[in-house]
């Protein structure tokens, strides 16, 4: 937000930058796992109009790169895309006003299980048990290019034009990542949301994957150590004349990094 408020105030239409600053967040701080409200924060971010999925496919690739650099063990990258998750909600019968809602509970299917995800739907989201069912079928799906081409002839996404576009801007994207060699590392998966509602397109996520330190002690977890994902319609939000200037970026948790580096140190 603060960047693109900068880019709105002082004009600014084309821009690659990364910082490290603080930053900060209402939320219930949990020390133990590198979670405050105040911490230091990696940002990088590609501002102006390129060629579709390119500066996407440069974000993910510095995430790659970084974690890979920085040897914290074994991780994946997942991603997703808003227009994506738009075409499963409407072809499932979800009204346009509750897809922000379902957004968060979809959110927590890497913390909770299918059946209690399901039961916030019905319960809270005031779905119906048929429509949650539906929306199961898809967002439990993960894969990698060949699921892209397995939705693009799915009955109904291939009917819905943001399905479509999500889908055909997903295999472009994976098209770019296979020359940049880091497909192995990349996963996507159809339950990654990212609550916050200025996302317009490309999401993702990455994930240390958990590791035993020796035989019969707790696995290491932090959770997400970086994300990000396509925020178009942000500096418009703060330009007097509604200027849009496409956004693409991504965040790494230098704190939450940290914690797991003195974590393993001990």
């Amino acid at each position: 937000v603060p960047f693109a408020r900068y880019l709105a105030m002082n004009k600014v239409t084309n821009m690659k930058r990364y910082q490290v600053a603080k930053v900060y967040r209402r939320d219930n701080p949990a020390t133990t796992r590198g979670r405050y409200r105040e911490f230091y924060q990696c940002d990088f971010d590609i501002a102006g109009r390129f060629d579709p999925m390119i500066p996407d496919a440069e974000c993910l690739k510095v995430i790659h790169e970084i974690l890979s650099d920085l040897q914290l063990g074994d991780f994946i990258i997942k991603v997703n895309h808003r227009l994506v998750l738009n075409g499963v909600f409407t072809v499932c019968g979800i009204p346009e006003s509750k897809f922000i809602a379902m957004c968060s509970t979809v959110d927590k299917l890497d913390k909770m299980a299918w059946e209690e995800v399901r039961s916030e739907m019905v319960a809270e989201k005031e779905l119906s048990p048929e429509a949650a069912d539906r929306i199961g079928d898809y967002v439990r799906l993960q894969g990698g290019l060949e699921l892209i081409e397995q939705l693009l002839q799915d009955p109904k996404l291939s009917q819905n034009k943001q399905a479509k576009e999500g889908l055909g801007d997903m295999k472009l994207l994976f098209e770019y990542l296979t020359l940049f060699g880091i497909t192995g590392k990349i996963r996507f998966d159809l339950s990654l949301a990212r609550g916050l509602d200025y996302y317009t397109g490309v999401i993702y996520e990455a994930v240390l994957l958990q590791q035993e330190r020796q035989p019969g002690e707790e696995p290491l977890g932090v959770g997400s150590v970086a994300g990000g994902g396509r925020y178009d319609g942000l500096v418009g939000m703060f330009d007097p004349k509604g200027r849009r200037v496409p956004c693409v970026g991504v965040s790494i948790g230098i704190e939450r990094i940290f914690s797991i580096l003195e974590q393993r140190v001990k």
